[in-house]
């Protein structure tokens, strides 16, 4: 998966430096290394790479981080995989709600 970028518009990624503490959690557990310690603090040095797993706001306890957790292409591509059908950002799950692309429906990614 090296190399593998999202739309950098369709990401829902939001960090706020000033919130953050120095305690490394978000730079550790992020797959794609969207974050980097500089000085004492995390820098967003890659926004495009994040795939939305929530990793980083899960373990953020400043509130620093906002991501939509299963949203975008990142979930669309997954749903695909798993019901075998095309990327899209329709509902996937049965339940109505959208599966990516921040909400927006028809052909994702």
């Amino acid at each position: 998966m090296a190399g593998l970028r999202y739309l950098e518009d369709a990401v829902t990624l939001t960090y706020d430096p000033d919130k953050c503490t120095g305690c490394q959690l978000c730079t550790m557990v992020c797959p794609h290394g969207v974050f980097a310690m500089e000085g004492n603090r995390a820098k967003l040095v890659d926004r495009g790479a994040c795939m939305e797993c929530g990793a980083c706001q899960l373990n953020c306890a400043f509130d620093a981080i906002k991501v939509e957790s299963g949203t975008g292409c990142a979930a669309a591509i997954f749903a695909s995989w798993f019901n075998g059908g095309e990327v899209t950002c329709g509902p996937s799950d049965g339940t109505g709600a959208d599966a990516g692309c921040g909400g927006s429906k028809g052909t994702c990614c």
